[in-house]
């Protein structure tokens, strides 16, 4: 399976133009690619405060992505802030060109950045078998909580996280995401911005695709803008569980919700 991951940076608090910029971004890739992967809030930057910016399920975000997907014939996936029954969410999505939309809420609002006093937080991972690999899409400060990304009897293939992680934690962020993949024996996909925002952080990518060993399949230079695409080899994925058997003596974990 191929899977596109796009490195960008985002207009701040601007939805229209971000849609604008994406879309010119992802009509290149039709046919080329089995699924992409954006940014985490790829239509807002990380403007939590800004509530206005929450859209619905039935808001121009989610119909702007139904509709590429269709019409470029590939998965989405990414975040966004959305609305529902009052509250504002960060939430993941997973879309497919039959227009299935599957979402879930980011579990750990980042508080020292103010994030849990504007969103709530979610309560289910979100799980989808595309195409015969099955994904886990997370969100950011998810990373850090190597529970809640337990691979339990390989629920997944591939654990993607959606970011703005900025300039002065990356360190961590290349650290996390290969314990991540090791630790998980699956493949790790990782979506980071770059550019700046405007509370004075920079962003400097990273963005990579890990296997289940933690060798890197795709990295970015510093700093480094677009498009590039990635296979995962499912059959040796599965043949590496195999024969390195570590899930079957995995700890049983209780999350209380």
């Amino acid at each position: 399976m191929k899977i596109s991951l796009m490195q960008y940076p985002l207009a701040w608090a601007d939805i229209r133009e971000n849609l604008t910029v994406w879309e010119q971004r992802l009509a290149p890739l039709a046919g080329k690619t089995d699924v992409v992967v954006l940014p985490e809030m790829f239509t807002t930057g990380f403007c939590t405060d800004d509530m206005y910016l929450a859209e619905d399920m039935q808001g121009t975000t989610v119909q702007k992505l139904k509709e590429w997907s269709c019409n470029y014939g590939f998965a989405l996936v990414g975040s966004f802030m959305a609305k529902e029954d009052a509250r504002i969410y960060n939430r993941a999505f997973f879309v497919e060109p039959d227009g299935t939309f599957s979402y879930a809420d980011k579990r750990h609002l980042f508080s020292m950045g103010g994030e849990h006093q504007y969103l709530s937080a979610g309560n289910r991972r979100l799980i989808v078998n595309y195409k015969g690999v099955k994904f886990c899409v997370l969100v950011c400060y998810d990373l850090r909580f190597p529970v809640w990304a337990r691979n339990v009897d390989n629920a997944y293939d591939v654990l993607v996280y959606v970011a703005n992680w900025p300039e002065q934690r990356i360190k961590d962020w290349d650290i996390l995401l290969a314990a991540r993949a090791v630790e998980n024996q699956a493949y790790v996909c990782a979506v980071n911005r770059v550019g700046d925002d405007r509370r004075d952080l920079h962003y400097n990518g990273h963005s990579v695709l890990v296997d289940n060993r933690g060798n890197r399949v795709l990295a970015w230079e510093e700093n480094e803008e677009g498009a590039k695409t990635g296979e995962v080899d499912l059959e040796r994925l599965h043949k590496g569980r195999e024969k390195f058997p570590v899930w079957k003596d995995a700890d049983v974990f209780q999350i209380i919700k």
